[in-house]
């Protein structure tokens, strides 16, 4: 089958791999129809190297069609459309059971000392084959897989896999008080949908990017918006009586603008040997804390920085002198996906669109066309927003 694979730092390239087959009784295999590329492909892209090997196939937001099952499958048969969290958990552990699928103990990477096995994500969760390819291995199938109907095209859907319930818990960890204000920094893909699901719920929600196609995208949705500057807190501050936001989203993560020096570290990264730069990554600060510092100079006394952003570095300092001062509660994980997908379905179901779950894909190719959507979306040209790819 065709693939998409990591050969290196910036370079990524279709080439032909071997079908995924049946492994384990509990497998199922997807023919994929449509896979998406996240903003944490971007991080494997550019920084998450080290933790890759050549050949890596990529892609963690794919749906298909249920192409063959194990024997010890039940709850899914031959031509069911499905959606594919991007964690992969058992349902049945403790960590499951607590609704904390990203923790599940089955699937847990001991030797890294990680979370749940995630699809297409490196070493550090598992080195499981992704979905930005023609076909797909998911094991725990009778848990994993999100059933959808086939009257509705694969965008309604496709969401689910990933970034509409990332956002939707990070609006959740946020806990903004009914009625108040939420700032939401990023508004790529994972943050246009919490800038959503914050209007969803009635609240005021500021939207900060220096992206203007991002920020007229959230306009579409009432959002009010910021282009992110070193004012940015203050300017929160300035609508919010002086206070700042009750909750601030960190949708941005480890590669934020304006961080020069770990900006630096990251290109140093690049030109160590593998094993020396994970020794780098799980010792050092390198990632770079420009969007995460700004939350929490924006957020109000009392109030919370919830972090949907994906970081990496192990020591990365943090200002807990002004934390501890104002009472700041920090809340962030990896999306614990099957926890949310049953109240998200019928949303992305509904005839209106509440989620608005049509409006974000801005670029639609064949997977051959992968590479050069990689290189689009980070350097957020062409108002690269949100790409997904067909096989």
């Amino acid at each position: 089958m065709k693939a998409l694979t990591w050969q290196g730092k910036r370079s990524v390239s279709v080439e032909n791999v071997p079908d995924p087959i049946i492994q384990e009784p509990t497998d199922a295999i997807i023919r994929i129809t449509s896979s998406a590329i996240c903003g944490s492909d971007l991080h494997l892209y550019e920084v998450l190297g080290p933790y890759l090997n050549k050949g890596d196939v990529l892609g963690h937001e794919p749906m298909g069609i249920v192409v063959e099952v194990g024997s010890a499958v039940t709850k899914l048969s031959k031509g069911d459309r499905v959606v594919i969290p991007f964690n992969i958990s058992c349902g049945e552990c403790f960590m499951c059971s607590q609704g904390l699928q990203s923790q599940c103990e089955t699937t847990q990477v001991k030797a890294k000392n990680s979370g749940a096995a995630l699809f297409g994500f490196s070493e550090l969760y598992g080195s499981v084959p992704g979905g930005q390819a023609e076909f797909l291995r998911v094991p725990y199938a009778d848990y994993g897989p999100v059933k959808v109907g086939a009257e509705l095209p694969d965008e309604r859907y496709l969401f689910l896999s990933d970034i509409l319930p990332t956002a939707w818990q990070g609006v959740k960890y946020a806990d903004t008080p009914e009625g108040g204000t939420l700032a939401v920094f990023g508004l790529g893909p994972v943050g246009q949908f919490a800038t959503r699901i914050g209007k969803h719920f009635g609240l005021r929600v500021i939207g900060v990017d220096p992206v203007p196609e991002r920020r007229a995208m959230a306009e579409r949705h009432g959002v009010e918006t910021l282009d992110y500057s070193k004012t940015a807190a203050d300017e929160i501050r300035e609508t919010t009586d002086g206070r700042g936001a009750d909750s601030v989203i960190d949708a941005v993560g480890m590669e934020a603008h304006g961080s020069p020096v770990a900006a630096f570290a990251h290109n140093a990264l690049g030109l160590l040997p593998d094993k020396l730069a994970q020794k780098a990554m799980e010792t050092a600060g390198v990632d770079r804390l420009a969007a995460l510092h700004t939350s929490l100079d924006a957020v109000r006394r009392g109030g919370t920085v919830s972090l949907s952003g994906v970081y990496g570095g192990q020591a990365s300092p943090m200002p807990l002198l002004s934390m501890f001062d104002k009472q700041v509660q920090l809340r962030m994980g990896q999306c614990n996906v099957r926890n949310w997908t049953d109240q998200l379905l019928p949303l992305v179901e509904d005839d209106a669109d509440p989620l608005g779950v049509m409006d974000l894909v801005t670029h639609r190719v064949g997977l051959d066309k992968a590479p050069a959507m990689y290189e689009k979306f980070q350097k957020k040209e062409d108002g690269c927003i949100k790409v997904v790819l067909q096989p």
